[in-house]
């Protein structure tokens, strides 16, 4: 049983590879679900979105959210009417939105919903949302503090990032099945996800760091960052804005408490001695998924990477 934590976009890819090679039934994944929104009377959670689109063959690869040959009818709509219109709903998106909404008010919990819509898309890969209680990543900046999703899609993440804060994660509890998946799991591995935003808000939910230090099974993760650049999104951003550099090796000291094993781009090899001084393992591989063949490829060096512990 492999174990997966994951943002948005780069962790979905990294897992349609893993579905690649291996058994779907075999690997579960806990998502970030500190993007979550209130819009429209609507709850909405992108990263579990994009995660159980990407696994249900029905993502747009090409924005790398939303619904392949979606259409914004209702978006447009809403627009007239004076509403907001800066979050790019789609039409069979909003449904998934409408639905998740209508089983929370029925009052089932964020994890039966979740694995309600992943069932209903055929996807056989378990889908956890990193806790039931609500958490909201908030980015402070020069101009305030904003909510994550305003911060980056209305205002295209033009200000600096000062700080980041998770409003209400000291309430939140990992939601269930979240321990027993790190506990049992044969391999965990870390997403190329940002490690602030996505990844960080995980490991503060209480319980699941110490989960990970405690666990016997051996943690891979693999950096979001190349050359000391963000392959997606704001990484860059939110590493600076918290006084880290923009490096592989800023990453990995996010994670060394509990990490095993970095893999790190073939442009950023010259880390090995710094990074296995840490002390973690490092191995450098082709860690850019630009198509599919790239996806599968990085997925094997994952889990090649797992078993080197077994071995």
């Amino acid at each position: 049983m492999i174990l997966a934590l994951a943002g948005g976009i780069g962790g979905s890819k990294l897992l349609l590879g893993l579905t690649q090679v291996m058994d779907p039934a075999e690997l579960t994944v806990i998502v970030n679900t500190a993007d979550d929104l209130i819009l429209h009377g609507l709850t909405i959670c992108p990263d579990l979105d994009t995660v159980t689109y990407t696994l249900a063959g029905v993502a747009d690869q090409e924005r790398g959210w939303g619904i392949a040959g979606d259409t914004f009818n209702a978006l447009s709509w809403l627009g007239r009417y004076g509403r907001e219109d800066w979050f790019h709903l789609g039409d069979r998106d909003l449904a998934t939105h409408l639905h998740r909404t209508a089983l929370l008010r029925e009052g089932i919990t964020l994890t039966e919903a979740t694995d309600v819509i992943r069932r209903a898309l055929s996807v056989r890969v378990r889908i956890l949302p990193m806790s039931n209680e609500s958490v909201s990543t908030i980015v402070l900046t020069d101009h305030g503090p904003q909510p994550f999703q305003a911060y980056l899609v209305r205002d295209g993440a033009r200000h600096a990032v000062r700080g980041v804060r998770f409003e209400g994660i000291e309430a939140s509890r990992p939601a269930p099945g979240v321990l027993e998946a790190i506990e049992t799991a044969d391999g965990i591995i870390l997403c190329p996800s940002n490690p602030v935003i996505s990844i960080g808000p995980i490991l503060a939910v209480p319980g699941i760091r110490e989960a990970l230090k405690a666990t016997r099974a051996p943690i891979v993760a693999i950096s979001p960052v190349v050359g000391g650049r963000s392959l997606k999104g704001p990484t860059d951003k939110f590493l600076a804005g918290l006084g880290h550099e923009v490096s592989a090796l800023a990453v990995a000291q996010l994670y060394q408490d509990f990490l095993d094993l970095f893999i790190v781009d073939r442009l950023d090899a010259d880390l090995l001695p710094t990074i296995e001084a840490l002390p973690v393992r490092m191995r450098a591989a082709e860690t850019v998924m630009h198509n599919l063949e790239r996806k599968i490829a990085l997925a094997k060096e994952a889990l090649s990477c797992l078993a080197s512990f077994t071995t």
